[in-house]
């Protein structure tokens, strides 16, 4: 796979995805779930959460490389903040 620039900071982060997903299928194959409302008044399921946190977290560190240009390991407390919140609260 030269061809495509692999390191290892992009797999570890494309495993961590995978195996991310694989967790929340086996959970909702064991514990299903109903939608629950949250702030955004809209129905929202374990898997709908996880995407709006990959999705936000994204936005996160692309905003974080442009604005603030520090480590990038910081914006990371940053998700993770906002993914409690998510699940928490969304």
């Amino acid at each position: 796979m030269e061809w495509m620039a692999w390191t290892w900071p992009t797999a570890i982060f494309f495993i961590c995805i995978a195996c991310t997903l694989s967790v929340f299928t086996v959970l909702a194959i064991k514990f299903p779930e109903t939608p629950r409302k949250g702030v955004l008044r809209i129905e929202t399921t374990r898997g709908d959460r996880l995407f709006i946190t990959l999705l936000g977290s994204a936005f996160i560190n692309l905003a974080w490389l442009g604005v603030v240009s520090a480590n990038q390991p910081f914006a990371l407390i940053v998700c993770l903040i906002y993914a409690i919140a998510v699940f928490r609260w969304v």
